[in-house]
């Protein structure tokens, strides 16, 4: 992931929203959750909602699979994992000891 990258998905979770369906699809990996689940969930109206939901596939965060007449949402946890080794690798500046507090916070949950 490079600095452009992170930023358009930063951006996409800069929303309470969004950020909040991600969360929702994060948790529910790797069955995922129907569209109208994440609707409901967020009290939207559905083409509110599938504004949002647009913003977070453009950045590759989620990803729609069609499961009988369902669209089944996905979060893209490999997304996320480059996200996350992106800000570990520019905020620890080459010094590992600095994550290790994060890692080990991590490693409980």
């Amino acid at each position: 992931m490079d600095t452009d990258d992170a930023l358009a998905t930063l951006a996409a979770l800069s929303h309470p929203t969004r950020l909040d369906a991600f969360c929702l699809l994060v948790r529910h990996e790797p069955e995922g959750l129907a569209t109208g689940v994440l609707v409901e969930a967020s009290g939207l109206h559905q083409s509110t909602f599938s504004t949002h939901l647009a913003v977070l596939a453009k950045a590759g965060l989620v990803v729609a699979e069609k499961r009988g007449r369902h669209q089944i949402q996905r979060a893209r946890i490999d997304t996320l994992r480059a996200l996350m080794l992106f800000l570990a690798r520019d905020c620890c500046e080459g010094r590992p000891e600095l994550c290790e507090p994060l890692l080990a916070d991590l490693a409980c949950c």
